[in-house]
């Protein structure tokens, strides 16, 4: 029997990774890159719950892109990075079910008035209610993915009045937004170098518009499902 006591020692040893200090363990899983890796986490045990929590609370990025959440995960997620700058919810076909109530959730997190960017694309459950609420608390945003959405000028003219830092904005396929939604946002935001405009319903002599209120404004009209990077400028 003796000779099997070190067998049964080392069988019932800690994995290395659980001897790590809280606050590396922490660090270790905020290079996590995506919600459903960090849920996975969560769920190996305790210790490991609450370094997602602290790990959290230093990420600057989070996306929820691709992945199966709602508005509560999402919202409480969000709450917990009070230094995120990078946030993706983009929608895809595993389904990311965010609604107004979502927006409005995270619209109170913390960390909303210092987000540059933002992605909400292909978020068919969302209106000009949540995106208002949101882009009106985010006076930080430089980047802003609404592509695939059916936001109306309204949301616009919220971002027009709330973000003049804003550098990008995709609006792919938003067909009910108009020329006086695009002219209020150029107006205001002169900061804004680069517009995605694809799949609109506004004719090319507005867009001419455009460029006579900002000449050097890039206008494309490709479209670009992108993360939360939205749209590089260089």
């Amino acid at each position: 029997m003796d000779g099997d006591a070190p067998m049964v020692a080392a069988a019932e040893e800690e994995p290395h990774v659980e001897r790590l200090p809280a606050d590396l363990l922490a660090h270790v899983l905020s290079l996590l890159p995506t919600f459903h890796d960090l849920a996975m986490a969560g769920g190996v045990s305790r210790r490991w719950r609450r370094a997602v929590g602290r790990s959290l609370a230093t990420r600057r990025r989070l996306s929820f892109a691709g992945q199966r959440t709602g508005d509560d995960s999402t919202a409480r997620l969000v709450r917990a990075a009070i230094n995120l700058r990078d946030l993706d919810i983009s929608r895809s076909c595993w389904g990311c079910h965010i609604s107004d109530r979502g927006l409005l959730e995270i619209s109170s997190a913390a960390c909303v008035g210092n987000l540059t960017s933002v992605s909400l694309w292909g978020l068919a459950g969302i209106t000009d209610k949540g995106v208002v609420h949101l882009v009106s608390r985010a006076r930080s945003l430089q980047h802003l993915n609404i592509g695939g959405t059916f936001i109306t000028d309204e949301s616009l003219y919220a971002v027009a009045n709330s973000c003049p830092n804003l550098k990008s904005i995709i609006l792919w396929s938003c067909r009910h937004v108009t020329e006086a939604g695009l002219v209020a946002l150029v107006n205001k935001c002169p900061e804004l170098e680069c517009i995605n405009v694809g799949g609109m319903r506004v004719s090319p002599e507005s867009f001419a518009g455009l460029l006579s209120i900002s000449p050097a404004l890039r206008i494309r009209s490709i479209p670009q499902i992108l993360n939360a990077d939205v749209v590089q400028v260089a």
